[in-house]
């Protein structure tokens, strides 16, 4: 993965503290060859770029999914070279929609530390808005599987009911969306098969349709922008 192409200006400093990890992980994932090395600028001071952090989320992603920084390695290995940011962001977001539910009880200073920054209290509401965390009487609720996408929320530059009105709009045409498939696999398979041998099908569906989705859906999306600027 080369970082010339997008612009490489955080320091090992600030991109440790963007992605919630230490300065010490960064030197040791680029040991591993799990990040590939900085840009070096003037006086031999390495800068990295949203690559580079796009795919340290994409490393946390695969650890919180349990897989070792061996597996770790294989895995990165086999994706295309060059990806940018935004590629590697979608990366993630297609493992991460395979972590399992699994809500966490934090202290503010935990929560900060996994955001990767700090949380004023403004943010806190809109995470909590968001449902990305849950308010207790000394702690927070929270699902690891979330928390980096509402935090990357938190600095998409429109209003925040704008950010509630897209979260109702996907959720509801998500849950219609399985419902029909569902209902498709169901005539698909029949009244007559084992209890197993739904499973057998659904677990075996399930990846292949999460994968058209997001396809589907990136390629709308991009056809509605496309379609928009013309018109601008």
């Amino acid at each position: 993965m080369t970082t010339d192409t997008e612009e490489s200006t955080l320091t090992v400093d600030e991109l440790a503290a963007l992605a919630g990890v230490t300065v010490r992980t960064i030197r040791f994932y680029s040991a591993k060859g799990l990040l590939p090395p900085p840009v070096i600028g003037p006086r031999r001071v390495g800068h990295y770029s949203r690559q580079h952090l796009a795919r340290l989320a994409l490393i946390e992603e695969l650890q919180h999914q349990g897989m070792t920084l061996a597996a770790i390695e294989r895995h990165l290995a086999q994706l295309p070279p060059g990806l940018s940011a935004h590629d590697l962001a979608i990366h993630r977001a297609v493992v991460a929609s395979w972590a399992p539910d699994a809500v966490e009880v934090v202290t503010r200073e935990e929560l900060a530390r996994r955001a990767g920054r700090p949380l004023a209290d403004e943010d806190l509401d809109r995470l909590t808005a968001m449902q990305v965390v849950e308010r207790t009487s000394d702690s927070f609720r929270v699902d690891p599987a979330l928390l980096r996408l509402g935090v990357e929320l938190l600095d998409v530059p429109i209003a925040h009911e704008a950010v509630l009105a897209a979260r109702t709009v996907l959720l509801e045409h998500s849950r219609a969306a399985a419902r029909e498939l569902s209902a498709l696999l169901r005539d698909a398979v029949g009244e007559q098969e084992s209890v197993a041998a739904v499973k057998s099908l659904s677990a075996h569906m399930e990846p292949l349709v999460v994968q058209a989705l997001l396809t589907t859906f990136q390629r709308s999306l991009k056809e509605e922008l496309r379609e928009w600027l013309k018109q601008s």
